[in-house]
């Protein structure tokens, strides 16, 4: 491999990654909201133990110990169904308001 060829590896990977952090830090935010303002805690939970598997480092752990990581299209689909549900079931924007006047009230 070229000097060329592992540059753009390299910014593939760093990309990936930046994008699987967001995603990881977005569907931990949603979990948060659905445990402190939602009427569904357990649903929040679960959020946020999914999006451990976002999370580069987890990846990399699952790797090492148990010798498999979830692949990009599972947690892609997994991503998109998380959205789905806190967007469409889970009323996410109520909840985001219900948060806002809590925290006005606080400042």
């Amino acid at each position: 491999m070229n000097n060329k060829s592992k540059t753009i590896m390299n910014i593939k990977v760093l990309v990936g990654n930046l994008i699987s952090w967001l995603i990881g830090f977005a569907i931990l935010a949603i979990g948060a909201v659905n445990i402190f303002w939602g009427n569904d805690p357990g649903f929040g939970a679960f959020l946020l133990l999914l999006a451990l598997i976002y999370f580069p480092p987890v990846t990399a752990i699952l790797k090492s110990r148990f010798g498999f990581s979830i692949r990009l299209g599972v947690k892609i689909l997994l991503a998109l169904f998380i959205v789905w549900a806190a967007l469409g079931v889970g009323e996410l924007f109520d909840k985001i308001d219900m948060m806002m006047k809590d925290l006005k009230h606080l400042i």
